[in-house]
C-alpha cells in the first residue's frame, strides 16, 4: 500500500514538471515571437501568407476530389505548421545577423549545433580577441578560427601541428570564419560542418576527445570570449525555442 502511494506521489510530481515545462516553453515561444516581431515587420504578412495559402490549395484539393470542406483541416493544420517554420528560419536568420563579426561569434555558433559534435572553444587565441575552437565529429578534427585572417591564418597552422602529434591519421580540417573568399559565414558554419564526410565514428570520437583534453591548449588571450555572446543571451533562447517548435 505505501509503494503505491509513493508511486502515485512520483507519477504526480512527474506530471506536475511536465506542465510546468510546458508552460515554460509556452513562455519563451511567445516571447521569442514578441521580440521577433518587433525587429521583423514582415514576420506576421509571411506567416499568415503562409497559413492562407496552405489552406487554398487544400481548398482547391477538396473540390477537385468533389468534398470542398474535407481537406480544409487538413490545411489549416499544415499552415499553422509552415507557419512556425517559417517563424523558426527567421529567428534564426535574426540570430546570426546580430551575432555576425562579434567576437566569440563563431564559437557561440559551434555551441549551439545540434548532433554529436564535441566543441572546445577558444583553445588558442591572442589579445586581440582572435581565437581557434576544437570539433570534434564524424569528419575528424575541424578547427575553425575567428578573427583577423593573417593572425588567425598563424593559430591554425600552430594548433594544427599540436592536434596532429595525437590524432595520427585521422583528417583535421581548418576553417576560417568570415564573409572573404576562401571563408565561411557565420549563418552558414553548421551547415558547411553537416556537409563534411564521415570518417570516424562515435568510438574514435571519444579517444580523441580524450588524447586531445590530456594535450592541454594554450591559454586565450584577455577577455577571450570563451561561451555565448553576453549581448544576445536572450536571441540564442529565442532560436532554441524555435528550434524546438519549427
Amino acid at each position: 500500500m505505501a509503494k503505491a502511494q509513493v508511486s502515485k506521489e512520483v507519477k504526480a510530481e512527474k506530471k506536475k514538471a511536465r506542465k510546468a515545462a510546458s508552460k515554460e516553453r509556452r513562455q519563451q515561444l511567445w516571447q521569442a515571437f514578441q521580440m521577433q516581431r518587433k525587429e521583423d515587420k514582415r514576420l506576421i504578412p509571411y506567416m499568415a501568407g503562409v497559413i492562407v495559402l496552405s489552406i487554398a490549395v487544400f481548398t482547391a484539393l477538396g473540390f477537385a476530389l468533389g468534398s470542398p470542406w474535407l481537406l480544409i483541416p487538413l490545411g489549416v493544420v499544415l499552415g499553422i505548421l509552415g507557419a512556425f517554420i517559417l517563424f523558426g528560419r527567421r529567428v534564426q536568420k535574426n540570430v546570426y545577423t546580430k551575432a555576425e563579426g562579434q567576437p566569440g561569434a563563431a564559437g557561440w555558433a559551434l555551441g549551439n549545433m545540434r548532433g554529436q559534435w564535441r566543441v572546445k572553444q577558444a583553445v588558442a587565441g591572442t589579445s586581440q580577441l582572435d581565437a581557434v575552437h576544437r570539433v570534434i565529429g564524424k569528419p575528424g578534427v575541424i578547427l575553425v578560427g575567428e578573427g583577423s585572417p593573417t593572425r588567425i591564418k598563424s593559430l591554425l597552422g600552430q594548433e594544427k601541428k599540436k592536434v596532429a602529434r595525437v590524432v595520427g591519421d585521422t583528417p583535421i580540417y581548418e576553417i576560417m570564419v568570415g564573409n572573404d573568399d576562401g571563408q565561411v559565414p557565420l549563418s552558414k558554419l553548421e551547415r558547411h560542418l553537416n556537409k563534411l564526410p564521415s570518417n570516424i565514428d562515435r568510438k574514435r570520437m571519444e579517444t580523441l576527445e580524450g588524447r586531445l583534453s590530456a594535450l592541454g591548449s594554450k591559454a586565450p588571450g584577455p577577455g577571450m570570449p570563451k561561451g555565448p555572446l553576453p549581448a544576445n543571451a536572450k536571441m540564442r533562447s529565442m532560436q532554441r525555442t524555435a528550434r524546438r517548435r519549427g
